[in-house]
């Protein structure tokens, strides 16, 4: 089943719990019991517009496989750690990590429309997720101002698009006016998940004289559905650019031909991939990771054969905190290069001076 084919939502609740995903025809009934097994330890919601993309006839669906819970999720590997980025060490204050010296993370609010089954937050977000008070927000404004290092804020959570306009505006509206913020960027799977959640109250709310940047996360081509592309469209419409992140998972997308596809789908929508992470070593995750190798191997098919506009960076956050390094693929080495081709050519590691006329 491919995006326009999917089958119409009929509510605007998600499925929260085996019976309901039953319901929806995402699994069998006799799913049901290990359903409800791993939604008393991680968060489950899954929207309306993703189980109407979901092909409940296919063990393999890309899309149940990011949203629909595993028993796999209850083994959690020797590797796997609770946060696996580090957040904690790095947060002075509720609602603020601060990894980099030039950016800060805010976190407005835990709770998402969706609850990825891979998530590196997944100990930390969860229906009715708590939002920021008032003064803990102010707190974190506070914080900000007081950092003039700070030139980039970066909305993140739990997703803040789930935000109310009102609430989101004055958020943005308060960064905004923070003379050393330059940039603030809002990461978001709701153009995608709960399309219908962007409209022109909420792309208002967006709205700043610093460079505003929305980065969607997406995995999958067939999650670009004709609503998706239309709330992508309102955004980008606005004057704000849109980038991309995608997670690499294992029978999701670790296949050259759907991540072809997926790349492809993002720029025609004018959304520049942006990074392609590893995927965390969150607990309950191993069956979605890939090796690195096969990430790098990825890569190197996509530089040959598509635009540079489809390239994203390939990255890795290193566990504990010490933040993203890229790990692609190296084509040159001790004087010999390989093109994209595999095929290998001297090249002069040290440039000869040119001499004088």
């Amino acid at each position: 089943m491919d995006g326009s084919q999917q089958r119409g939502p009929v509510s605007t609740r998600p499925a929260r719990s085996g019976a309901e995903l039953s319901a929806a025809g995402a699994i069998s009934p006799d799913k049901i019991a290990e359903i409800d097994r791993v939604a008393q330890r991680y968060a489950v919601a899954v929207t309306q517009d993703m189980l109407a993309l979901i092909d409940p006839h296919d063990p393999a669906d890309p899309i149940a496989r990011q949203f629909v819970p595993s028993e796999a999720e209850l083994t959690t590997a020797g590797e796997e750690r609770s946060d696996p980025i580090g957040d904690d060490r790095l947060s002075p204050l509720k609602g603020i990590v601060h990894r980099y010296p030039d950016r800060v993370l805010l976190k407005p609010l835990h709770s998402c429309p969706v609850y990825c089954r891979f998530c590196f937050r997944r100990e930390a977000v969860g229906p009715g997720g708590e939002t920021l008070t008032d003064a803990e927000m102010t707190a974190a404004l506070d914080y900000i101002r007081g950092h003039e290092e700070v030139w980039e804020v970066i909305l993140t959570g739990g997703d803040p698009l789930q935000l109310s306009a009102r609430r989101l505006g004055e958020i943005v509206g308060a960064l905004d006016a923070i003379a050393h913020v330059a940039v603030i960027r809002i990461h978001t799977r709701v153009p995608v998940v709960a399309p219908d959640r962007i409209g022109d109250e909420l792309v208002h709310a967006l709205s700043a004289d610093k460079a505003v940047y929305v980065v969607l996360h997406a995995n999958h081509p067939r999650e670009m559905t004709e609503a998706a592309a239309r709330a992508c469209r309102r955004i980008t419409g606005a004057g704000i650019p849109m980038l991309a992140q995608t997670v690499l998972l294992h029978g999701v997308n670790d296949d050259p031909i759907v991540l072809e596809a997926l790349l492809r789908t993002f720029v025609r929508h004018r959304i520049k991939p942006y990074y392609l992470h590893q995927a965390d070593l969150a607990p309950g995750t191993a069956h979605f990771r890939t090796s690195i190798a096969a990430g790098q191997a990825l890569m190197r098919h996509l530089r040959g054969r598509v635009s540079g506009l489809c390239q994203p960076e390939y990255v890795l956050d290193i566990p504990g905190g010490h933040g993203k390094v890229p790990v692609g693929p190296t084509y040159l080495d001790h004087g010999k290069v390989a093109d994209w081709r595999g095929t290998v050519h001297d090249y002069p590691s040290i440039a000869k001076p040119i001499a004088a006329g």
